[in-house]
């Protein structure tokens, strides 16, 4: 997609201790779908393309609609932004979709405590100029009841591209299912700047985030329904199709921070 002309690195100083993982070559701003498979239409009702721009640079960023008036996003999507355009009820980026409702806005409120060298509180609110129509195709996410458990099984979406040779963003919708790993084997990864309130899922058969995924939602069916459980945030330098695993924002710390701004 050409609307990304310049990449966006307002996170390129998270430093990451590690013997795993050259800390110069992390790039926390964008993460993939890898190895997954293309998404059914209404499959993910919540799903949200938001397109976004800054004083000096265009990107791409994924979301979830949390209610008619909110999406929920990365911390790093919404910094310095001056302008979103966001697509919710189509499973493509590109070409009609009846079922598609586009709202532009400028309105964000990121968390007081986002810290942008060390993604700490990644997490962001977009609150929609118009509110949206719920129908069939578009509906919103659940907060989560629960804390993520170690090899809980998840599921990333989102329009991120499906290879490191490809820089094009995926004009369909993708998922891809994988598991948490304890924070422990993720600071193997990624080094103690991993803190309690992020999360990392399984990248061993080349599965999860890529560029253009970033601010996408982690999932977990639950009886009947998905709950939004973490927020793309960061990835491996080494790459999409590594096997490092992809990392996230954990949406249940922020249950009342959410709460309240939305109210």
């Amino acid at each position: 997609m050409s609307l990304i002309s310049e990449s966006f690195y307002c996170a390129a100083t998270f430093l990451i201790l590690s013997t795993i993982v050259d800390a110069t070559s992390l790039r926390s701003n964008h993460a993939r779908i890898i190895g997954g498979e293309e998404c059914n239409a209404g499959q993910y009702p919540f799903s949200a393309a938001i397109y976004v721009q800054t004083n000096s640079s265009k990107f791409f960023c994924g979301g979830a609609l949390l209610t008619k008036d909110w999406v929920i996003t990365s911390g790093h999507c919404v910094y310095n932004a001056i302008l979103f355009t966001i697509q919710v009820g189509s499973n493509l980026l590109d070409g009609d979709d009846i079922n598609r409702q586009t709202v532009a806005t400028s309105e964000y409120v990121i968390h007081p405590e986002f810290n942008p060298d060390t993604i700490e509180n990644d997490i962001g609110l977009i609150k929609l100029r118009m509110s949206i129509k719920y129908s069939l195709y578009i509906q919103p996410i659940q907060l989560p009841y629960y804390e993520l458990s170690d090899e809980q099984s998840v599921t990333s979406i989102g329009w991120g591209q499906i290879s490191d040779y490809d820089s094009d963003l995926s004009n369909k919708l993708r998922h891809v299912s994988t598991s948490v790993l304890s924070n422990e084997e993720c600071r193997m990864f990624y080094g103690k700047q991993i803190t309690d309130n992020m999360v990392c899922v399984e990248g061993n058969y080349n599965e999860g985030t890529c560029n253009g995924d970033n601010g996408s939602p982690l999932v977990s069916w639950y009886y009947g329904y998905y709950l939004m459980v973490g927020i793309a945030s960061f990835i491996s330098g080494n790459g999409c199709e590594s096997t490092d695993p992809s990392g996230y924002t954990r949406t249940f710390p922020y249950n009342e921070w959410i709460r309240n701004v939305i109210s």
